[in-house]
C-alpha cells in the first residue's frame, strides 16, 4: 500500500466503504442482521455443555457353565475379531467373567449412535453361524450421550406417610408412561424399580412327603394360567371367537389347583408350597436420606424416573415440560402423601449458565462501549453499541446454520471473540476520528473512505491471522474435539462477519451520528501524534530507542524474561491439567464391596455414607443404591455405570445445595466427602470412590494404568506391586484395580452312577437345581381395570435359599423307563464342593491387560503428576527379574512378552488434545506467515511481526502463577489465539511504519512517529479483549482462557509496541 493509493486504488475495504457508506441498503442490512441473529438466539436448543457424540455398543454373551478363561476363547476372543472389523470402531473393550462376557466397541467420536448400532447388528447377522452350540443369541445394547437423563424425578413418602417402595413402584410406573407422551423425550428408565408378585414359594419337606417334584408343580401353574384363541365357531347362526382357558388372578385360585401326586394321590398346590402375594421381589435396595431440622436421620424407600431427550431436543424446554406434566399431574395420580424430589434437571443448570453467560456478554459489550466513551468520545460509543450487537447476533445465526447449540463453550467462544471483533471497529472508528481531526471536519464521507481504505489491507490481513490462527483447533481430535470446536467456528464466525461490519456499517453510522458533529480535541494536531497516550509511549521509547544497543539490550532481556517464564512448568509453580474441575450440583460415592458380599451388607455401607455426608450443610439429600445404580450422567455412561447390578455393587448420590446458595465449589466438598468417608470402619476389601462429574471428556479412570505381559498370573503380580506404587503417594486416592478378590461359590456335580441306579435324566436334575435356587416364571396373572399384570413366580423366599438338608431333600422324578413314577431325594445324585470363581479378564483391543485405577486430589490433581510420582517409586522398588515394567506413554505394546505400563485414562485424552493443539499452532503460524508474506510481499518481514507472539510467555505464565491455576487445554486456546491478536498488532503497526511520511524525519522518529500513533488504537483493542477475558474469569473451566487472554494481552501489548520498533533499530538504521 501507498500513498498514491487514495488517489483511487482504495482496496476491498474502501470499495466496500464507498458503496454502502450512503446507501440506503445500509440500514436494511443491520435491521435483518437484528431479525436473524434474534431468530436464532430464540431457536437455537440449549445445553449446559456440547454434546459429544461417543457411540458405545454393548454385546452382551451368555457363557453358562464357562469359567473365564474358557469364556475367553469359545466367545470373547471371536466375537472381538468381528467387532473390530466394523468401521468407524476406534476401541474394543471385553470383560469376560464366569458364564458371562461383556464386548465392548467404542466408536469414533462423532460416529452417529444408530449408524453404530446398525454397524453392530449387521455384523452379528452376517455372523451368526460362528455362535457356538449352547450359546443364546447375543444381547446388543447401543448407549450413547442421548440416553443419558436430562431429569431425575425421586419419588419418596412425606414423613408420616405410608408407602412401600411397591406403591412408589406403581406411581412411577404411571407417571412414566404420561411424561413419555411429553414431545422429544427419549428414554425412560426406573431405578429402584419394586415389582411384585405371586410367589408360589416349594417346601422342599413337604415336596418330599408328597412325592410331588418341581416340574409337576411348575407345569401344573402353567397349563392352568393358559389362555388362547382356538379360532372361529358356528352358533346361534353367528360365527364367533373360541378362547380357550382363563388367567388365575389371585393367591387362592392358585393354592386351589389340585396336583397328582407320582402315585395317583390327590395333593393341592398349597400342600407343598406357600402362595401369596410378594409386594417386591427385587434384590436391591434403594432408598432416599435426608437430615432432619432436629438432627435425625429420616430414610425412606424411594424410586427414582430418569427421562433423556431426543437428539438434537432443547433440554430447557423438555425439562420444563417434564417438570410442568409433573406439577399437573399431583394430586390425583401422585397421591398427596408422595413427594417428587427432582434429583437432576439438566435443563435448568443448562438455562441458568446459558443466562449467566448471556449476561456477562451483555456486561463485556456495555464494559466496551464505555471504552471507546472514555477513549474516543460519545458519538463513537453508539457507534460500536450497534456494531457489537449486529456481529454477535449474526454470528449466533451461523452456529445456527453450523449445527451448534448454545451451550457453555460457544457462548465462551462470543465472550472471548467479542473483545477481538470491536478490534476492527475500534481501528476503523479511530481512524476515521483521526482523519476527520486532521482535515478539520471537511470532506467527511470522502475523509470516511480514505480513512478505511488506508487501515483496509491490514484490517483484512488481520482478521484473517485471527481466523487462522482459530481455524486449525477444529481439527482437534479425540474426545475434546468436538468439546472445543465451537470456539473456532464461532470465534472464526464473529470474526469474518465484524470485518464486514466494520468496512460496511461502521462508516454509515459514523457519517450519521458523528458526520455533523464538531471535531473534538484533533484540531490541534496532537491527535496525529497519539495525543496523551501516544506522549506516555514517547517518553518510554525514546530511551530504548535512542542506540542500537540499548536497543538490542532490551530486546535480550525480554526475550530472556519471556523464555524464562516458561521455568514455571518445570518448577511446577504452574502445573498442567487437561480441564479444571467445575462446579456442579451433584456428586456421587461409588462402593464396590469384596466379591461375594450380600446386597444387606452393601446397603449397610452405603448407609454409614449417607449417614457422614448429610452431616455437611451443603448436603440437601442424598440416593443411596445397593445391588442397583443411580442413574447414569455422561461419565456413568462412559464408564458403564449402569451395569452394577450385583449386590456387592452400590453408590450414594449425593445432591448438592444450587450454586448460588452456598461458598464452596463442588470440587472442595468432594474432597471433604472423601476424608470423612475414609474414616468409616468397612470390610476389608471395600472400595469407597468420591466421583466428581468430569469437565470435559469423561474417561474410566483419571489416572489408569493398563498392564500388559506374558500371562495372567505375571500381570496380576505387577499389577498388584504398582496398586502398592500407587497407594504410596499422597495425592492418589480412590486406588482400585480390575481383578479384585476370587470369591466363593459351590459347584453341584452329578454322579453318573447314581444317575444310573436312581433311573434319573441329567435334564430333570439341572431343571430342579434351576427352580429352586434361580426360580421360573410360570405366567402373568391378568387383572384388568388398566392395571399391571403380576407375574407367577415358582421360587423360594430369599431367606430360605440356603444349602442345607432340606435343599437335598427336594424330590426329583426318577422316570429314565417307560411308565416310572417314582421319585429320589436330589442329594442322592448330586455331590456339592466348594470352589472360587476366576477372576475376571480384560482385555483392550485383542490384548490381556490389568488395569489399577485411581483419581488424584491434594497437591497436584493432573494425572501428569501422578505418573511421574508413580513411576518414581515404581524405580524405587525391588523388582524379581524379568518383572519391572516398562512404561509407556502412548499406544499398546506390540511385544506383550514382558510386562508393560501403559498409561491411559485422563491422561490418552490431554496427550491427544495437547499433540493436536501444538500441531493446529503449528499450521496457524504458517498460515499467518503467508498471509503476511502476501501483504507485505517480503520473506523476512513476517519473521518480524511473528516476534511478538513469545511474549505472551511471560504474561500467561505470570497470570497462572499469580491466580494458582492449572495450563489447561483451555488456556492453550487462549494462547493460540493471541498469537493471532497480537500479530494483528505487529501488522498494524509494521504497515504504519512502512507506509509513514519521510520527508525530513530521521528512522528513529518514524518508528517513534508510528508507535505514538498506533498506541492507542492497538491499546483499545487490547483493553477490550481484556474486558472479554475479565468477565470470564469466574468460570473454573474457562478461567485457564482468560488468563491466558488477559495476562498475555498485557505483557506482549505493552512489549510489542517497543519490541518491533527496537527490531527496527536494531536491524534497519
Amino acid at each position: 500500500m501507498s500513498e498514491g493509493q487514495f488517489d483511487g486504488r482504495l482496496g476491498i475495504a474502501g470499495q466496500l466503504t464507498r458503496a454502502f457508506i450512503v446507501s440506503p441498503l445500509t440500514p436494511l442490512i443491520i435491521v435483518a442482521a437484528l431479525a436473524v441473529g434474534i431468530v436464532a438466539l430464540i431457536s437455537l436448543p440449549r445445553e449446559e455443555e456440547p454434546q459429544i457424540s461417543v457411540p458405545m455398543v454393548d454385546i452382551h454373551i451368555q457363557a453358562p457353565g464357562l469359567k473365564a478363561e474358557d469364556a475367553v476363547k469359545l466367545v470373547t476372543e471371536p466375537m472381538e475379531t468381528i467387532v473390530k472389523g466394523i468401521n468407524g470402531v476406534e476401541h474394543v473393550y471385553s470383560q469376560t467373567s464366569d458364564d458371562y462376557s461383556l464386548v465392548m466397541a467404542r466408536f469414533l467420536v462423532g460416529t452417529s449412535s444408530d449408524t453404530a448400532i446398525l454397524r453392530v447388528h449387521e455384523k452379528l447377522r452376517a455372523n451368526m453361524d460362528r455362535i457356538p452350540v449352547g450359546i443364546a443369541e447375543p444381547l446388543v445394547v447401543g448407549r450413547g450421550i442421548d440416553d443419558v437423563a436430562i431429569v431425575s424425578l425421586t419419588l419418596s413418602p412425606k414423613p408420616g406417610a405410608q408407602f412401600s417402595a411397591n406403591d412408589l413402584t406403581r406411581v412411577a410406573r404411571e407417571l412414566r408412561t404420561e411424561v413419555a407422551k411429553i414431545d422429544d423425550v427419549g428414554l425412560t428408565y426406573l431405578v429402584g424399580e419394586a415389582p411384585e408378585a405371586i410367589r408360589i414359594a416349594p417346601d422342599p419337606e413337604r415336596l418330599a412327603l408328597y412325592g410331588v417334584t418341581l416340574q409337576q408343580l411348575a407345569g401344573k401353574v402353567q397349563s392352568a394360567n393358559r389362555t388362547f384363541a382356538t379360532g372361529f365357531i358356528r352358533d346361534k347362526g353367528d360365527q364367533i371367537g373360541l378362547v380357550a382357558g382363563e388367567t388365575l388372578t389371585a393367591p387362592a385360585e392358585i393354592a386351589n389347583l389340585l396336583l397328582t401326586t407320582r402315585d395317583g394321590r390327590p395333593v393341592y398346590v398349597r400342600d407343598v408350597a406357600d402362595v401369596e402375594f410378594i409386594s417386591d421381589t427385587s434384590d436391591q435396595i434403594v432408598s432416599n436420606v435426608t437430615r432432619g431440622e432436629d438432627g435425625a436421620i429420616e430414610r425412606t424407600p424411594a424410586v427414582t424416573l430418569a427421562v433423556a431427550k431426543r437428539a438434537g431436543a432443547n433440554a430447557v424446554v423438555v425439562a420444563e415440560q417434564i417438570l410442568h406434566k409433573v406439577h399437573e399431574l399431583e394430586g390425583h395420580l401422585i397421591p398427596d402423601g408422595i413427594e417428587v424430589a427432582v434429583t437432576r434437571d439438566y435443563g435448568e443448570t443448562a438455562n441458568e449458565k446459558a443466562n449467566e453467560l448471556l449476561f456477562h456478554l451483555g456486561l463485556a459489550t456495555v464494559s466496551i462501549i464505555a471504552l471507546v466513551l472514555f477513549a474516543i468520545g460519545w458519538r463513537e460509543a453508539i457507534v460500536v453499541a450497534i456494531v457489537i450487537p449486529v456481529t454477535i447476533l449474526l454470528t449466533l445465526f451461523a452456529a445456527w446454520i453450523m449445527g451448534y447449540t448454545l451451550n457453555r463453550v460457544s457462548l465462551f467462544a462470543l465472550i472471548f471473540s467479542i473483545g477481538i471483533l470491536v478490534d476492527d471497529a475500534i481501528v476503523v472508528i479511530e481512524n476515521i476520528a483521526r482523519h476527520w481531526g486532521i482535515s478539520g471536519g471537511k470532506h467527511r464521507v470522502a475523509r470516511a473512505i480514505e480513512a478505511v481504505a488506508e487501515v483496509g489491507n491490514p484490517t483484512i490481513v488481520a482478521t484473517l491471522t485471527v481466523v487462522a490462527a482459530l481455524l486449525p483447533m477444529l481439527f482437534v481430535s479425540g474426545l475434546m474435539g468436538p468439546y472445543m470446536s465451537p470456539i473456532p467456528a464461532n470465534a472464526s464466525a464473529a470474526m469474518i462477519f465484524s470485518f464486514f461490519v466494520a468496512v460496511i456499517v461502521t462508516p454509515w453510522l459514523m457519517a450519521r451520528i458523528a458526520g455533523g458533529a464538531p471535531v473534538h480535541d484533533h484540531s490541534d494536531g496532537s491527535h496525529a501524534h497519539g495525543g496523551r497516550l501516544g506522549a506516555l509511549y514517547m517518553r518510554f521509547a525514546k530511551p530504548i530507542l535512542a542506540t542500537k544497543g540499548r536497543a538490542l539490550t532490551f530486546l535480550l532481556v525480554t526475550a530472556g524474561l519471556s523464555f524464562g517464564s516458561l521455568a514455571l512448568l518445570y518448577t511446577k509453580d504452574v502445573t498442567v491439567k487437561l480441564l479444571p474441575f467445575d462446579n456442579k450440583s451433584e456428586l456421587s460415592v461409588v462402593i464396590d464391596m469384596p466379591e461375594g458380599t450380600s446386597v444387606e451388607d452393601t446397603d449397610a455401607v452405603a448407609q454409614a455414607v449417607a449417614r457422614t455426608v448429610t452431616e455437611m450443610p451443603e448436603v440437601v439429600s442424598v440416593q443411596t443404591h445397593a445391588g442397583s445404580a443411580s442413574p447414569f450422567n455422561f461419565n456413568g455412561l462412559v464408564r458403564h455405570y449402569y451395569l452394577r447390578a450385583y449386590p456387592y455393587q452400590g453408590d450414594v448420590q449425593i445432591n448438592l445445595t444450587p450454586k448460588t446458595e452456598r461458598d464452596r465449589e463442588s470440587h472442595e466438598i468432594a474432597l471433604e466427602i472423601r476424608e470423612r468417608i475414609n474414616r468409616i470402619d468397612v470390610p476389608e476389601g471395600t472400595s469407597l470412590k468420591t466421583v466428581e462429574p468430569p469437565p470435559g471428556p469423561p474417561v474410566i479412570s483419571t489416572l489408569l494404568a493398563e498392564v500388559y505381559g506374558p500371562d495372567a498370573e505375571t500381570r496380576r503380580t505387577a499389577a498388584t506391586k504398582i496398586r502398592e506404587a500407587f497407594e504410596a503417594v499422597p495425592f492418589v486416592v480412590d486406588v482400585d484395580d480390575s481383578f479384585g478378590i476370587q470369591a466363593r461359590r459351590l459347584r453341584a456335580t452329578i454322579n453318573t452312577d447314581d444317575l444310573e441306579f436312581f433311573q434319573v435324566q441329567e435334564s430333570d436334575v439341572f431343571d430342579t437345581l434351576g427352580i429352586l435356587n434361580g426360580g421360573s416364571t410360570v405366567g402373568y396373572s391378568h387383572r384388568g381395570d388398566g392395571r399391571h399384570p403380576i407375574p407367577i413366580q415358582v421360587e423360594r423366599n430369599k431367606g430360605d435359599r440356603v444349602f442345607d438338608e432340606r435343599f437335598l431333600s427336594t424330590p426329583i422324578p426318577a422316570n429314565v423307563l417307560p411308565g416310572a413314577r417314582g421319585v429320589v431325594e436330589l442329594g442322592d445324585v448330586i455331590d456339592v464342593r466348594e470352589e472360587r470363581t476366576s477372576f475376571p479378564i480384560f482385555r483392550h483391543n485383542g490384548r490381556d491387560a490389568e488395569m489399577v485405577t485411581a483419581e488424584l486430589a491434594g497437591d497436584y490433581e493432573a494425572p501428569l503428576y501422578g505418573m511421574l510420582a508413580v513411576a518414581d517409586r515404581i524405580e524405587a522398588m525391588d523388582w524379581p527379574e524379568g518383572t519391572k515394567p516398562t512404561i509407556k506413554l502412548n499406544g499398546q505394546p506390540e511385544d506383550e512378552s514382558f510386562v508393560t505400563l501403559l498409561w491411559d485414562g485422563e491422561w490418552e485424552v490431554t496427550w491427544v488434545t495437547f499433540r493436536d493443539m501444538g500441531a493446529a499452532f503449528m499450521v496457524a503460524l504458517l498460515g499467518i506467515y503467508i498471509l503476511v508474506v502476501a501483504q507485505f510481499g517480503s520473506f523476512k518481514l513476517p519473521l518480524v511481526i511473528l516476534t511478538p507472539i513469545p511474549l505472551t510467555f511471560l504474561g500467561i505464565m505470570g497470570g497462572h502463577w499469580l491466580w494458582g491455576a492449572p495450563f489447561s487445554a483451555t488456556s492453550m486456546i487462549g494462547f493460540i489465539a493471541l498469537a493471532g491478536i497480537i500479530v494483528r498488532n505487529s501488522i498494524l503497526l509494521v504497515d504504519f511504519i512502512r507506509n509513514a511520511d519521510t520527508e525530513g524525519k530521521t528512522k528513529v522518529d518514524i518508528l517513534l512517529e508510528a508507535g505514538a500513533i498506533r498506541f492507542k488504537p492497538i491499546l483499545l483493542t487490547a483493553i477490550a479483549a481484556m474486558i472479554g477475558a475479565v468477565v470470564i474469569l469466574a468460570d473454573p473451566i474457562f478461567q485457564g482462557l482468560a488468563l491466558s487472554l488477559l495476562f498475555g494481552l498485557l505483557s506482549s501489548t505493552l512489549l510489542t509496541v517497543l519490541v518491533i520498533p527496537a527490531i527496527y533499530r536494531v536491524l534497519r538504521t
